[in-house]
């Protein structure tokens, strides 16, 4: 009998780690968006609640606060910088609303994208306003 060749062995077992690893990948963000429909103590998930604040700050925002939020995704890979925009819009609208302003200001904007940046992510997030020349020294005490 004939074995198989060491380059067919060789093969399966690149393709057996190939698919490991992307089914590891995959499962890891459907876990994470699995945590965030939990609800939390309060009764409501984390999604819900940026539902319930994108909803009420619909009507605040203006186009030049929409282009803000549009400028400010824009590092985002774009197969995630929906979710991305929604989560940012969410907090940016929270701040709105509870501030009782009339509008969406460029200053929500700024705040709200610090905000709903995680930590380890604020690097690139300076990086990212200094290149753009985006004035965020109001809120360097956000930024570890």
């Amino acid at each position: 009998m004939k074995s198989t060749p060491d380059w067919f062995m060789y093969f399966i077992g690149f393709w057996t780690v190939v698919l490991v690893l992307s089914m590891s990948v995959g499962g890891f963000f459907m876990f994470r968006k699995f945590l965030k429909v939990l609800p939390q103590r309060d009764g409501k998930s984390k999604l819900d609640w940026q539902n319930y604040w994108v909803e009420r700050s619909r009507e605040l925002w203006t186009d030049e606060s929409k282009d803000m939020l549009h400028k400010l995704v824009s590092p985002v890979p774009t197969p995630f910088r929906d979710i991305a925009s929604h989560s940012i819009a969410a907090k940016i609208g929270q701040l709105a609303v509870e501030s009782g302003s009339s509008e969406v200001t460029t200053a929500h904007c700024i705040e709200g994208y610090i905000r709903a940046t995680p930590p380890r992510d604020h690097n690139s997030l300076k990086a990212f306003l200094d290149k753009n020349r985006i004035d965020y020294s109001a809120y360097n005490h956000l930024l570890k």
